[in-house]
C-alpha cells in the first residue's frame, strides 16, 4: 500500500463536515457526496462509479456520527423509543432495498437526483419552513410505510434522515425536541442498512479501486469519520454563541454551489 496525497484532503473535508453537523445539527451527507465525488474524480477513479462510491463512502460514515449523536439524545431523554421501534422495520427494508436500485442507476442521473433532494432541503432550510402539527401518528403499517420512503429516499442520498423524519413528526404532533432526538435514533438503522447495502451491491464490481469494501473507500472513510468526531463537539459548543440562523442560509447556499460543482464534476 502506498500513500495517496489525495488522502490529505479527507481529513479536511472530515474537519469541515464534523464542525457543521456539530453547529447546525445536521447531518454531514449533504457535503460528503458532493465533495467525495469531485475527489474521487479527480483521483482518477470510474467515473460511471464516482457517485456510487461517494454514497457508499458517505452512509459508513454516518455510522459513527449517528451513534455519538444517539448517546447525547438519550442522555437529555429526547428520543421516542416507542417511534424508533415501530418505524425501524421500515427503514431498514427501504433503505437496503433502494441502495440495490441505486446500484444499478447510472452516476448521471444519480447526481441529478441527489442534487435536486439537496435543492429541495436548502430552500427548506433558507425559509426555515416548518411544519403544523396537525394529526397523530398513524398506526402499525403507516408508520412501517413512511419508514420505508424515508430509509429508501436516505439510501439515495446518502443522508441520516432528518430532514425528512423531524418534518414528518413534527406534523404528528410530536414535540420538536423529541421529533429530532428520535430523528438520532432513527439515523443508525439507516446508516447500517445503508453501508451493508452499499457493500454487497458493489461487491467484485469491475475497475473498483484499491482498498475500497464494496462501494465504501476505506481511506476515506477512517480520515473523514476520525476527524468529523473530534470538530462536531467544538461545532457543538459554538451553536449557542454564533448566529445559527444566519449561518443555515449561507450554509444551504454553500449545499446549492456543492451540488451544482459535482454536477458539472458528473457530465463536463
Amino acid at each position: 500500500m502506498t500513500f495517496d496525497l489525495w488522502w490529505l484532503s479527507y481529513p479536511l473535508l472530515g474537519a469541515f463536515v464534523g464542525f457543521f453537523a456539530g453547529l447546525l445539527g445536521l447531518g454531514g451527507g449533504g457535503i460528503m457526496v458532493p465533495m467525495l465525488t469531485t475527489l474521487f474524480v479527480a483521483q482518477g477513479f470510474p467515473g460511471e462509479k464516482s457517485v456510487h462510491l461517494a454514497l457508499g463512502t458517505s452512509m459508513a460514515a454516518i455510522v459513527l456520527t449517528s451513534v455519538s449523536s444517539l448517546r447525547a439524545h438519550h442522555a437529555h431523554g429526547a428520543v421516542r423509543w416507542d417511534i424508533v421501534r415501530a418505524i425501524t422495520p421500515g427503514i431498514l427494508a427501504g433503505t437496503f432495498a433502494a441502495t440495490f436500485v441505486a446500484a444499478r442507476v447510472p452516476s448521471g442521473p444519480l447526481a441529478i437526483f441527489f442534487a435536486c433532494f439537496m435543492a429541495y432541503v436548502s430552500l427548506q432550510m433558507m425559509a426555515n419552513l416548518k411544519p403544523k402539527p396537525s394529526r397523530e401518528l398513524p398506526g402499525a403499517i403507516g408508520m412501517s410505510a413512511v419508514g420505508a420512503g424515508i430509509g429508501g429516499v436516505s439510501a439515495l442520498v446518502a443522508i441520516g434522515g432528518g430532514s425528512l423524519s423531524v418534518p414528518f413528526m413534527t406534523w404528528c404532533n410530536v414535540r420538536v425536541q423529541h421529533a429530532i432526538g428520535t430523528s438520532a435514533a432513527i439515523g443508525l438503522p439507516i446508516a447500517l442498512a445503508g453501508t451493508v447495502g452499499y457493500l454487497v451491491n458493489g461487491w467484485g464490481g469491475a475497475g473498483m479501486p484499491a482498498l475500497s469494501l464494496g462501494f465504501v473507500y476505506l481511506p476515506a472513510l477512517v480520515l473523514v469519520s476520525a476527524v468529523s468526531m473530534v470538530t462536531a463537539p467544538l461545532g457543538a459548543r459554538l451553536a449557542h454563541r454564533l448566529p445559527v440562523a444566519t449561518l443555515k442560509r449561507v450554509f444551504a447556499g454553500v449545499l446549492l454551489l456543492l451540488c451544482a460543482k459535482m454536477l458539472h464534476t458528473v457530465f463536463g
